[in-house]
């Protein structure tokens, strides 16, 4: 059953939708579990009973209609087109649940800071806004409202210990302020078959002189995209023209993400330091001993204009222009994403596992074998040259349920209820099947995933093994992640489109984001968590000391190294 092609009118009427006023009702909840909850971490006893509570609990607000917002993933809609009317049927509480663009959920959530007006009731955004919401408090503390305000409806079950993302929501306070809806990470994709076909393994050996595998370092990964790209794969039944390379260009706040998503920090731009660097993070910025920002630039002993940021940028242009299809220049984030899917791409180093799901659907044919079973693999991430041991690997996204303070209080309460039903351990299995986006270990060690497994090309070994907290989001870093990060996308555009050189694109944008840290510390609005920037001195002071920024190295071209995917799998199991 693949329940995002189910009606949500006819989900509505199977759960009683229709029959009249809105009113907690569980018979309405027995339905749900008849009708769409066929696998769940809870007996069925246990299920019964979650959803009791939910129905008791949310007899005060049973009429009630909330709005909440997300950005549009496969996970967001079958929350909006299967468990919202579902909630609505067990509860009474009416919930219209928007799907926008991540940067237009990011800009209603700045709107709603700056305004103090109540735009939705609830948000799922990501926890790279944690540096915000900690240093600004407009965002519920969730640690201080389930103990307080939220106690008569904070689910007893809500077994916040099974959710393995709360240590990107956390804040240094030690106070939790987003609860984890979806989480995935950016690791490398790419086609298994290729590269084990007999021919392409010996003509790339002969070639390059080592074997074609994973890419372990960014010289493995570009000699391999100029190895596919052009290739005749005929003789495996592959017609038309292929690419070593997949990404995307266009002047849009997703190609922001595409490099604050950890790019930088794979080339090895910040410092060591796990999940983010320290005190140089993956944006370049710079914080003192008591995490408040000092510096952007090399100049204020930041590194978002350093020469390790510089090649970073130049390797993503290059790859863009010389091994990716010519339209992937002129694509967004979510345009990009279904690509490899069309069966034409080697491979892509930054790949979100959120687009797994396009690739085991009804698209996904061409990299499907006959018996269903992926043609592609993925790993993890190449580094770059000036990556070290003990520095971030990668990114991982944590779409997480904010309430903020401008909410009113029954508004809220009635959000919190939606926001725990559709993380609930009744529905997060099932919901985890539609969109394959993990937040609890209980779905993960989940049988059925087990099951699942040979069908997701690694993804499930990824999510069971302890390497997976070594990929993180955006951490405390940032103080204002809207006002920050529109900086990104229109300075990188410009690289982008060969408007700018990497070096004077990375020049405005660390100028630009020290004129928002300049302004955070003449405001003072954040307090002693605010912004105390270092003065400026000579670049070649903050390039001598050890860390980041560092010196352009000699020779940006390492000794390239791959490894077979069979033995980097073994390190997951």
């Amino acid at each position: 059953m693949n329940p995002l092609l189910k009606s949500t009118t006819a989900l509505g009427l199977a759960l009683g939708l229709m029959a009249g006023p809105a009113m907690a009702d569980m018979e309405a909840a027995i339905s749900f579990l008849d009708e769409e909850i066929e696998r769940s971490a809870l007996t069925r006893e246990e299920q019964e009973a979650e959803m009791q509570w939910f129905v008791d609990a949310a007899e005060p607000f049973s009429g009630m209609s909330i709005n909440v917002v997300s950005e549009t993933i496969t996970t967001h809609e079958y929350e909006a087109n299967v468990l919202a009317p579902a909630f609505a049927a067990i509860t009474g509480i009416n919930v219209t649940h928007d799907l926008i663009g991540e940067g237009d959920v990011v800009e209603k959530l700045q709107t709603q800071m700056q305004s103090g007006e109540n735009i939705y009731d609830a948000y799922i955004n990501d926890s790279d806004l944690i540096g915000t919401h900690w240093r600004y408090q407009q965002a519920r503390n969730l640690t201080d409202w389930m103990a307080g305000e939220g106690a008569d409806v904070t689910n007893p079950n809500l077994n916040l210990d099974d959710f393995i993302g709360l240590q990107f929501t956390t804040g240094p306070d030690g106070k939790l302020y987003q609860l984890p809806d979806q989480q995935f990470a950016n690791l490398y994709w790419f086609r298994h078959d290729w590269f084990t076909d007999e021919k392409n393994m010996a003509d790339f050996e002969a070639e390059y002189g080592y074997p074609l595998g994973v890419p372990v370092n960014w010289s493995a990964y570009e000699d391999i995209a100029a190895f596919f790209t052009g290739r005749d794969l005929s003789h495996m039944g592959v017609s038309g023209e292929v690419f070593g390379h997949m990404d995307y260009g266009k002047k849009d706040p997703s190609l922001g993400w595409r490099f604050t998503d950890a790019w930088m920090s794979m080339a090895g731009m910040g410092d060591k330091g796990e999940p983010n660097g320290l005190p140089v993070d993956e944006w370049g910025i710079r914080v003192n001993e008591n995490s408040q920002p000092v510096g952007s630039c090399v100049a204020r002993g930041g590194a978002t204009n350093s020469p390790a940021a510089v090649y970073a940028i130049e390797k993503y242009t290059d790859w863009l222009q010389n091994y990716a299809p010519p339209a992937a220049a002129g694509m967004t984030f979510s345009e990009s994403g279904p690509v490899p899917a069309q069966g034409q791409i080697a491979q892509q180093m930054f790949w979100y596992t959120a687009f797994t799901a396009d690739m085991v659907g009804d698209g996904a044919a061409a990299v499907l074998n006959e018996d269903g079973s992926p043609k592609w693999r993925m790993a993890p991430s190449p580094h770059g040259v000036y990556w070290e041991e003990g520095m971030k690997v990668g990114y991982q996204d944590a779409g997480s349920w904010t309430l903020m303070e401008s909410t009113p209080v029954d508004r809220a309460k009635a959000a919190w209820l939606y926001a725990q039903f559709v993380t609930s351990q009744t529905v997060d299995v099932e919901k985890s099947h539609a969109g394959l986006t993990f937040i609890r270990e209980s779905t993960i060690q989940h049988p059925s995933f087990t099951e699942r497994a040979p069908e997701l090309g690694g993804l499930i070994e990824f999510y069971r093994s302890p390497d997976r907290v070594r990929w993180s989001p955006t951490g405390t870093n940032i103080p204002d992640y809207p006002k920050l990060a529109q900086l990104w996308w229109q300075n990188i555009g410009d690289a982008s489109s060969g408007a700018k050189t990497a070096q004077e694109a990375l020049d405005s944008l660390c100028e630009q984001q020290e004129q928002v840290l300049e302004r955070l510390e003449r405001a003072g609005i954040q307090g002693d968590l605010g912004p105390v920037m270092n003065e400026e001195q000579d670049p070649q002071y903050w390039l001598d000391q050890p860390g980041a920024p560092k010196p352009k190295l000699e020779n940006e071209d390492e000794e390239p190294e791959t490894i077979s995917y069979e033995e980097l799998i073994k390190s997951w199991q």
